[in-house]
């Protein structure tokens, strides 16, 4: 792998505990990896996470291999609640992490300690009336934290999003999971990064490219795509860890990227780093060391 100044993963999660909800049935962490997930037991995570826990220690040892200097720990209701944990991970390693609390409805949102905020946009009741939340955006604009968003597929929601940038200019956004790019009308998602402050992380894209698998060519693809819609200084290189890493290693995560010929260098370093350490706020890094293989 090539060394560049910096690779931020924009888009991961972390818990002790899994204990959520989807769609109004339970996901609780069982052992080796599985979870209950929408009645059935899914594997969650890779088999060796063998007690349910999805430890910031288990994933470090995972960017040093893969180069990843640090990553954006986003939230899910799947997962359950994870202020808590979240602001642990925080205060012991704050160089390698930031972090969001989660915006549930009709239950106050934590901002103190933490850097951004999660809103499950395509989860909530009012997400047909998505203006109701401009307090919210006001609120974390003022504050100067970041929103980390996920948005119903196509275009459903972003008119109402664009209203809401509109009246908090200087609201650091981040659009996940790529616009649901396998989606129809994933364009109109990636419309919305030709505002100032709005970014979009591609949590989930080798999930969402998951039946083409390795080298994922179509991903590239939509990845020039977004580039000649937004420029590629609005997109940030997330994985979606550890879900997406049931079928592929963190460090393919990373070299679907690094070995493509269809991204210059200069867009693979802004796409893999540069771009999410403006956003996020980290300090500039050295380049981690190139470990080998032992094969």
């Amino acid at each position: 792998m090539s060394c560049f100044n910096c690779i931020i993963d924009s888009h991961i999660h972390l818990w002790e505990k899994q204990d959520g909800m989807v769609m109004g049935m339970p996901v609780k962490g069982l052992e080796n990896g599985k979870a209950t997930f929408m009645g059935e037991v899914r594997q969650m995570m890779p088999g060796f996470m063998y007690d349910g826990r999805n430890t910031a220690e288990f994933i470090l040892g995972n960017m040093e291999y893969a180069q990843v200097n640090a990553c954006a720990v986003t939230q899910e209701y799947m997962d359950g609640n994870q202020d808590k944990y979240l602001l642990k991970v925080r205060e012991t390693y704050p160089d390698r992490f930031r972090v969001c609390a989660l915006y549930e409805e009709n239950r106050a949102y934590r901002t103190l300690g933490f850097d951004g905020l999660k809103i499950c946009a395509s989860r909530i009741r009012n997400r047909n009336e998505l203006e109701k939340l401009l307090p919210v955006f006001r609120d974390i604009e003022r504050k100067d934290m970041y929103i980390s968003i996920d948005l119903m597929d196509g275009d459903a929601q972003t008119e109402a999003m664009q209203r809401l940038i509109d009246d908090c200019p200087d609201l650091r956004i981040a659009i996940g999971h790529f616009g649901m790019v396998t989606t129809p009308g994933w364009q109109e998602q990636i419309k919305l990064a030709r505002n100032k402050n709005v970014y979009i992380e591609s949590g989930g894209l080798t999930w969402l490219f998951n039946e083409e698998f390795y080298p994922y060519p179509s991903a590239i693809d939509a990845i020039r795509e977004a580039i000649d819609i937004c420029g590629v200084e609005k997109l940030m290189w997330g994985s979606d860890y550890p879900r997406t890493v049931t079928d592929i290693t963190y460090k393919m995560a990373v070299r679907f990227i690094l070995d493509t010929p269809k991204l210059t260098d200069e867009e693979k370093c802004a796409f893999l780093g540069e771009n999410a350490r403006k956003f996020f706020g980290f300090d500039e890094f050295q380049p981690l060391p190139d470990i080998p293989n032992m094969l």
